[in-house]
């Protein structure tokens, strides 16, 4: 996966047209986009949707943002879309792996009750949306079988710090939010699973998106969230390996296999090591799960 696009999950009308915005990923919201009093309503047309969807072959993947382990509403969400079998649940405001897990409980009784694969329903934590979390990014090694991804917020967390903005003049994001998009591409890496990168949400600066995109890809992230259609082409077309990339990677896979005992070896007049080949190896999956 590549783009992941939030989409209101009151809106069928944005439901439908999202399915056609080329994400690779659907993230329907129950959370900070509906109103208290249209939670019901959102959960109603959400299931709808994904019962519609379910057997549909060639669709975005369906993911659900549920509201936070504390606000009282996860319940309610859960019982109402589970039903339905979306591909993933997203978890807002996660403080580390135990929160998963609490999360991966939640979803294990209920794929149970509706007949669901065990296990089948994979979660995206959102990790960085206040202080606790950013200090909990090294526990989700382990925390589920489920996990399968690790993104980053800043705009709840300059709520929770009290900032006056997260960015810059010239755009750049301000030294808490630089640290907290850090320290959860590490965090992604030593659970073993997916970085994500955060939200631009300047929807029409085009430039300053494509820019940010390629800032993450080069850091090491797999995949960027989006807030409106016009940005997933952009998305796509940045986290896709171009056939330069891929034909490099090969060329260095080759060349260690042709030395198996070799710590170094020479690819086009440079010598490269294990690292390397590491890096190979984890472009050309990127790449064979996007095909």
């Amino acid at each position: 996966m590549r783009s992941l696009l939030f989409v209101p999950g009151d809106s069928r009308k944005k439901l439908e047209k999202a399915m056609n915005s080329g994400a690779d990923v659907l993230l329907i919201d129950l959370e900070d986009s509906v109103a208290l009093d249209a939670k019901q309503e959102a959960r109603r047309i959400t299931a709808s949707f994904l019962a519609e969807q379910r057997s549909v072959a060639q669709r975005p993947r369906l993911f659900v943002r549920v509201n936070g382990l504390t606000t009282g509403l996860i319940d309610a969400d859960l019982d109402d879309v589970i039903r339905a079998a979306p591909d993933g649940i997203v978890l807002p405001k996660t403080i580390g792996g135990p929160d998963v897990a609490h999360l991966g409980a939640k979803l294990a009784v209920r794929e149970a009750e509706f007949g669901l694969e065990d296990g089948g329903t994979r979660i995206l934590a959102i990790a960085t949306e206040n202080a606790a979390g950013v200090f909990a990014l090294g526990t989700f090694a382990g925390a589920s079988h489920r996990l399968m991804g690790l993104t980053w917020g800043g705009e709840d967390l300059s709520a929770d710090l009290g900032a006056e903005t997260n960015r810059t003049d010239d755009g750049a994001y301000t030294d808490p939010y630089r640290l907290a998009r850090s320290l959860t591409l590490l965090g992604a890496a030593a659970a073993g699973i997916d970085a994500i990168d955060s939200v631009f949400t300047n929807f029409r600066d085009t430039a300053g998106l494509e820019a940010e995109c390629r800032a993450a890809r080069r850091d090491g992230f797999a995949a960027k969230m989006a807030i409106h259609p016009a940005q997933v082409p952009v998305i796509n077309e940045t986290f896709t390996p171009s056939a330069e990339a891929i034909e490099r990677a090969r060329a260095v896979i080759v060349a260690f296999k042709a030395h198996p005992g070799a710590g170094v070896v020479g690819v086009n007049g440079e010598m490269l090591d294990r690292p390397h080949l590491l890096r190979a190896e984890r472009l050309l999956r990127r790449a064979g799960r996007l095909a």
